[in-house]
């Protein structure tokens, strides 16, 4: 497992949902010159997205070269198929992320893009609009999706592209030697000095050289935490260490703060409520975001230490999936995340102890049910998963 690499001296603004990162992603496409890459897992087609893709096509059309990847399962096969068409039509290079399943059950999952190689997105959003629903119903939301993401310019912007034309290379036909070699490249650390202000590194998770490294920052940061820790994420199932480094900060004394989405997927809420008895018991606070959907990836410690990303707190996210965050040390940016994380606390309905406390036998089995199964879940997919 590598280690994270930082740079120093990147400028960092955060991009709170769609309202903010869709103008500056667009906005940032029409001034392109010579290269944009972008990935992500679901490529909608409704208004929003189209606006994306009609300004990539522009792009290509002036003379920009413009490599896009999705996933074929969070796109889906029929709009994957359409985009190929279209992009093809108007020079846009499209590659679709383990079609049929060829490569095993791994998503690609991220939400990257780079432009120019001098400016850079990281994030949770996909290119969907952020007034409807990610799943299959498309459904309408009642207020915009609550996500993040941020824009990026500065050094760190180097390693985000050599990871994007990677997967590129990647997914196109390479010989055994040009994957090795591409490999063995791709181990440069091409970041400097680890000094300065808006510190900040990308943290990747894959099955190769990347297994643990989102995780492993997340339980580095929960054990430095000495006052306060702020995390968010749609789904929470997470591995039995991640649990109890969250456990162990609370019982110490950090104001430890889980804000959560709920209502997706009724599975996924029951293996939550499994973890929530303990959790609650050692002193963690659970906050459960019902407004709209909750799509956030985020977390701040302490004062300096914050993530926005792609990974969610569950096995998928953990253990099977491509996944991307951005570690930020900044207590600017720390503060300016940790200020929106508030808000969305405020925004939602504290678990109550005793409810938990207190649940019916049936209640009681059917969470413990649902633990047990996604967990046998996990086991199939991921052969190394460890509870």
């Amino acid at each position: 497992m590598r280690p994270v690499s930082f740079s120093a001296n990147n400028h960092i603004g955060l991009l709170h949902s769609g309202a903010a990162f869709f103008p500056a992603l667009i906005a940032a496409i029409d001034a392109a010159r010579f290269e944009i890459y972008l990935e992500t897992y679901i490529f909608a087609a409704d208004d929003t997205a189209m606006q994306v893709q009609q300004a990539l096509e522009h792009a290509a059309q002036r003379g920009v070269k413009v490599y896009v990847i999705t996933d074929w399962l969070g796109t889906g096969r029929q709009r994957s198929l359409t985009l190929n068409k279209e992009f093809e039509a108007a020079a846009v290079m499209h590659r679709a992320f383990n079609p049929w399943f060829r490569r095993g059950v791994a998503r690609m999952h991220r939400k990257m893009c780079v432009l120019d190689r001098q400016h850079g997105f990281v994030g949770g959003l996909n290119i969907i609009d952020d007034m409807v629903s990610d799943d299959d119903q498309r459904q309408p939301l009642p207020v915009p999706r609550w996500d993040f993401a941020v824009s990026i310019v500065g050094p760190l912007v180097k390693v985000i592209h050599l990871e994007l034309e990677a997967q590129w290379l990647r997914l196109g036909e390479m010989k055994l030697l040009e994957r090795i070699q591409q490999c063995k490249r791709s181990r440069i650390n091409l970041v400097g000095a680890s000094q300065g202000v808006a510190l900040a590194g990308l943290v990747l998770r894959d099955n190769f050289r990347n297994r643990r490294t989102i995780q492993r920052a997340y339980l580095q940061a929960l054990g430095r935490a000495r006052q306060s820790a702020l995390l968010s994420s749609p789904y929470f199932a997470p591995g039995r260490k991640l649990r109890r480094a969250l456990e162990i900060a609370a019982k110490r004394g950090v104001d430890v703060t889980l804000l959560l989405g709920v209502g997706h997927y009724r599975l996924q809420d029951a293996v939550s409520y499994s973890y929530y008895p303990k959790l609650l018991k050692a002193g963690v606070r659970i906050v459960e975001y019902r407004k709209t959907a909750l799509h956030a990836k985020v977390a701040v410690i302490d004062e300096n230490w914050a993530t926005v990303g792609s990974s969610n707190f569950d096995g998928l996210s953990m253990l099977v999936n491509q996944e991307a965050n951005v570690v930020i040390n900044d207590v600017a940016f720390s503060m300016a995340l940790r200020q929106q994380i508030e808000i969305g606390i405020a925004d939602g309905v504290e678990v109550v102890a005793n409810t938990f406390a207190n649940l019916s036998w049936f209640a009681r089995v059917r969470h413990g049910t649902a633990f047990v199964l996604y967990r046998l879940l996990m086991r199939i997919i991921a052969i190394d998963y460890r509870e």
